[in-house]
Parts: C-alpha cells; structure tokens; sequence
C-alpha cells in the first residue's frame, strides 16, 4: 500500500536562492557605483589642487600668465574643466573644478585654495628643530 505524501516546500529552495542572489548583486553594484563616484571625487579633488597650485604661482608671479586661465590650463590637463576660480587675498587663490562624466550621484567637483605660506609676526617661521641630544637642532 503506497501513501502519498505530499511536500508543500516544493520549489522554496529555488526561490530563496534566486531573492539571495538578488540581494547580493543588488549589494555589489550599490558598493561599486560608491566606488566609482569616490574615485571621481578623488580626482575631480586633486584636479583642483593641482590647478589653485599652479594659480597661485602666477598671482605671485612665479610663473607667467594670468592665474585663472593658468589654472584652467592645469585642471584641462586632468580631464577636469574649471568652473569657479577668483583671487581671494592677493596672492591666494580659490579654484572649483567638475568632472565632464555625470555619474548616479551628479557631476564630480573639487574645490581648493592655494597661496603663500602664512607669514608670522617676525617673518617667516623658523625652520623645525628636532629634540635635544639627536642632532636635529
């Protein structure tokens, strides 16, 4: 005599592994898209760095030429396009920089401000000393 049993969990092993696997590819991408917009910040930053440095040189004459169009020059140079610069005390310099790709985030932008070394009252800092007994000073 044959007793049929019937299984209700038909199935739910396969389901289960297909909505894990969703989750996890759904994982995956958010942590590359998060990936991939902290890599063009970073760039879209050192972009701006680069292009407030070389600024900054020519507001202080160091290097011909005006230092926003210098600045724009630079920042062409890393893939980045210039899109705020303005001289703020002198010889200091503030430059915004954009990425052209527009990631899921928005466009990528850097902001940086260069200029001399801050002078103290009496000149220039002193040069650091290292501690007593080491030969440093």
């Amino acid at each position: 005599m044959a007793v049929l049993v019937r299984n209700s969990e038909l199935g739910a092993g396969t389901v289960l592994a297909v909505g894990l696997g969703l989750v996890l590819l759904l994982a995956v991408s958010a942590v590359v898209l998060l990936a991939q917009a902290a890599a063009l910040v970073a760039k879209a930053a050192s972009a701006a760095d680069l292009a407030a440095l070389a600024a900054a040189d020519a507001a202080r004459g160091l290097t011909p030429g005006e230092p926003c169009a210098v600045g724009a020059e630079v920042a062409g140079r890393h893939g980045a396009r210039l899109v705020g610069c303005s001289v703020v005390f002198g010889d200091t310099v503030q430059v915004r920089t954009e990425l052209p790709f527009h990631g899921m985030f928005g466009p990528a932008m850097g902001l940086a401000r260069a200029g001399p070394p801050p002078a103290g009252e009496d000149g220039p800092p002193e040069p650091a000393r290292g501690p007593p007994g080491t030969g440093g000073g």
